[in-house]
């Protein structure tokens, strides 16, 4: 129930091979300068080129994954900034590249391609650069703009390190007078299973007094990231930081504004879901830390092996080739199970090219944490998929995809259970339930998010100052529209922009989780209603990165940059609402 690390590199000393030998590549990257425009010296840049591409991968991966098992271990620590490093000299030596290209032009460089095989898999790649060309600087801006590439990181740096590694768990003291440390990894738990008003208030101040005692610090850390995506765009000349972030994968805008508009206009149905639940629980108020209460009394506890098995159970009916990918992606050594003292929270997937993927959990033995493992299931197999049909230059895939490969199992295995259950009223609330704040959670949650993000960068933008009551406001006001709760009144709420690493990891990043899970479940209909369609979700994972992701999912048959796919969401929400009603008057 560890990684197996050994798998990559059975020793530090093979690692540090590889690592020099990266820095060798990266090194002769330069020497290609002013001669991409001759066919032999282009045909070997690209040769070299997919050479770099896998190592540069694999020896990254090696380190950031040794890392996530103990961040506050230094020399792993250590290792991951030789990495960046690396990759920002590598920014900086190939900085010619993009408009040495531009400037040979699209006719030459095709020809070329058309001359040599191995060459055809970069077809897609000289595309996007063609599109991207009016954002492509001159040879010294790039140079200049490579020069700073480490710096601009240091924002999400310095957050990992205030936010994980600085990071000190609280012990606190319940109403029964037992002391329990309260962790990322299990606060949930105990805000779920915990009767106590006053206990569950305990245990959600233990963890967002992280985030509220060093206020200014986060904030100064998030307005670092703003600035940053100021910088480029005003140096690539974008119109804003969002079309920075969706222009290069062609990803039109109003995929994002129809997404929020949607969420913002069809907030009923999470108010009244919220009235019921106080209404049924006999609250007070219904606190956002509330939200994970059960409706129903539920002894649903599972150990790791029970929740490989149920999720390999949920997918029984779909192909040998699904299935095989789903036992291979859980195969032990590429999944690290359990918390741990220093494990980066959260959960994930990593996947370098031609290298089998890791799966990082912090498995609890709830509900929640199956879904969490097929969630993750779902990353993997998209990796497996992908590398069994595409050649290394369109191997990877974009993050809009590959949440869809993610909530894809999710909504399958919420069927399984829902089919599957014993027909006791219990189970059919806690079902029901499971599935409404999956909505909520993927859809509605990130899309607030996203809203969040786009508030504050047009702030930033303007000129304006970002400080944390900037931050907050916008919190403060996105909750109040979205639960209409007061977030004011919980000690530490108002702070949940700093409690998203997302927002500091990967800016405009969160959306696509709302996309996915529209498109994901749409698909799952369409499954649904013919088995047979499981072959378009496999198609779509066996695409990988081999064209603009919208165009991939239009060829599933689902249009992403109507607002369809988002109202069936809000449908569904509704109709499962209504049904929880029913169940809970039985």
């Amino acid at each position: 129930m560890n990684w197996k690390l050994s798998n990559l590199y059975p020793t530090l000393n093979l690692w540090e091979k590889d690592y020099k030998k990266l820095e060798e590549i990266i090194n002769t990257r330069g020497d290609f300068q002013g001669k991409l425009g001759e066919y032999d010296s282009f045909l070997k840049y690209y040769q070299v080129q997919k050479e770099l591409a896998v190592l540069l991968l694999k020896v990254y991966q090696y380190a950031a994954l040794l890392s996530d098992l103990d961040k506050k271990n230094t020399d792993n620590a250590a290792r991951v900034q030789k990495m960046s490093y690396l990759m920002s000299k590598l920014d900086q030596v190939t900085a010619f590249e993009s408009p040495e290209l531009l400037g040979i032009g699209k006719e030459t460089i095709d020809g070329f391609i058309e001359r040599n095989e191995t060459l055809k898999e970069y077809t897609f790649s000289i595309e996007k650069l063609f599109r991207n060309q009016e954002h492509v600087l001159d040879k010294k801006s790039e140079s200049l703009l490579a020069n700073y590439s480490q710096l601009s990181g240091q924002g999400s740096e310095v957050y990992s390190a205030l936010s994980i590694a600085d990071k000190v768990d609280k012990e606190v003291i319940l109403s029964n007078g037992k002391k329990v440390v309260i962790t990322s990894g299990n606060y949930r738990s105990y805000l779920a299973d915990l009767e106590s008003p006053l206990d569950r208030k305990i245990v959600f101040e233990a963890i967002f007094s992280q985030y509220r005692d060093h206020k200014n610090a986060y904030s100064q850390i998030y307005n670092t990231i703003l600035q940053k995506d100021i910088a480029k765009m005003k140096s690539r000349n974008y119109s804003s930081s969002l079309e920075s972030y969706l222009f290069t994968n062609d990803i039109p805008l109003e995929v994002y504004h129809n997404l929020v508009d949607v969420a913002k206009s069809n907030t009923a149905p999470i108010k009244r879901y919220y009235q019921l639940r106080k209404d049924y629980l006999g609250l007070d108020k219904h606190h956002t830390y509330d939200r994970f209460i059960n409706l129903a009394e539920s002894s649903s506890k599972f150990t790791y092996e029970e929740g490989k098995n149920l999720f390999f159970e949920s997918i029984k009916h779909f192909s040998d080739d699904f299935q095989n990918k789903a036992h291979s992606a859980l195969e032990d050594g590429y999944v690290d199970v359990f918390e741990k003292d220093g494990k980066q929270t959260g959960a994930y997937s990593f996947g370098a090219i031609n290298e089998h993927p890791f799966i990082l959990l912090n498995f609890d033995d709830t509900l929640n944490s199956v879904f969490t493992l097929a969630h993750e299931a779902g990353h993997s197999m998209h990796s497996l998929f992908s590398a069994e049909v595409q050649p290394v230059a369109t191997q990877d895939y974009t993050i809009f995809v590959a949440e869809i490969a993610s909530t894809f199992n999710e909504h399958n295995l919420l069927d399984y259970f829902i089919k599957n259950a014993k027909a006791t009223k219990e189970d059919k609330i806690m079902l029901l339930q499971q599935s409404i704040d999956d909505i909520l959670g993927t859809f509605y949650r990130q899309t607030l998010f996203a809203a969040y993000e786009l508030k504050a960068h047009e702030i930033a933008e303007k000129g304006e100052p970002i400080t944390y009551e900037t931050l907050s406001a916008i919190m403060i006001d996105l909750y109040k529209e979205f639960y209409d709760i007061d977030i004011t009144e919980e000690n530490g709420k108002q702070f949940v922009w700093a409690y998203i690493p997302h927002l500091f990891y990967t800016p405009f990043y969160v959306y696509q989780y709302s996309t996915s899970f529209a498109a994901s479940l749409k698909l799952y209909e369409m499954v649904k209603e013919d088995p047979k369609n499981i072959e378009k979700h496999i198609s779509l994972l066996q695409s990988g990165g081999n064209d603009f992701p919208v165009n991939q999912v239009k060829k599933t048959g689902i249009d992403l940059t109507t607002k369809e796919p988002f109202m069936a969401v809000v449908n569904r929400l509704n109709d499962l609402i209504n049904e929880l009603e029913v169940a809970l008057k039985e």
